[in-house]
């Protein structure tokens, strides 16, 4: 009879499953940093979309020309140095004007005493005044007069009048412009024209006159300019 003999197998080892888990451990730790960072972003990108937009900031609105003083029924004098009067300014109304630093006057009679003496008076139903005080237009019954007077060298002026409804007048220098008919008046001479530029520069004084011309002259009595 003859007998066989069955053989055992080898039964797999623990320690040799350690080894392989703890390999695949160390080949997945590899990637971790990738993993790690793919979750920042997706953060990043998370956070991005759920914070809310800044606020576009506003453009500055452009300054309004809107008055923001006014006075009614008013009365301004202005003197020098040595307390002599410079100027007079009275109105039904004035409003200043912040963005550009204009007046306007309702109603103004301006009156104005230069260094030599000389009295300038500016009547309108209405006034603008820059902010220099060196520049004003008057509307509506306009009337700019120069009184006669004699200067410190003895230089005769006679009275100078303009009247019109738009008269553009000029300090420096002494300048008066009107686009629309205007009447002149030097002492006793009348002169109508569409338009007019009077300019006063040291001794000499131009009117340019333009349109439809019309003088009435009168002889000269004595020296006058």
């Amino acid at each position: 009879m003859t007998m066989s003999s069955a053989t055992a197998l080898p039964l797999p080892v623990p320690r040799r499953r350690s080894h392989v888990l703890l390999h695949t451990v160390e080949r997945l730790s590899v990637y971790v940093p990738v993993l790690l960072m793919g979750l920042l972003a997706l953060a990043s990108y998370w956070l991005l979309r759920s914070t809310p937009e800044a606020p576009t900031p506003m453009a500055k609105a452009a300054p309004q020309h809107i008055p923001t003083d006014v006075m009614r029924r008013f009365a301004v004098r202005t003197y020098g140095p040595g307390g002599a009067l410079q100027s007079e300014v009275f109105g039904q109304e004035a409003r200043l004007y912040p963005d550009d630093g204009s007046m306007e006057i309702d109603q103004s009679r301006i009156r104005r005493i230069n260094p030599q003496g000389v009295v300038t008076t500016a009547l309108a139903r209405h006034a603008w005044i820059n902010s220099a005080h060196d520049e004003f237009v008057l509307k509506g019954d306009a009337v700019v007069v120069r009184e006669a007077t004699a200067l410190p060298t003895g230089e005769k002026l006679e009275r100078l009048e303009f009247q019109g409804q738009h008269l553009h007048v000029y300090s420096a220098p002494r300048r008066v412009v009107s686009e629309q008919p205007v009447l002149l008046i030097r002492g006793g001479n009348r002169i109508t024209a569409n338009q007019m530029d009077y300019t006063e520069h040291g001794h000499e004084r131009v009117a340019v006159l333009a349109g439809r011309v019309r003088a009435m002259l009168v002889g000269r009595q004595g020296q006058g300019s």
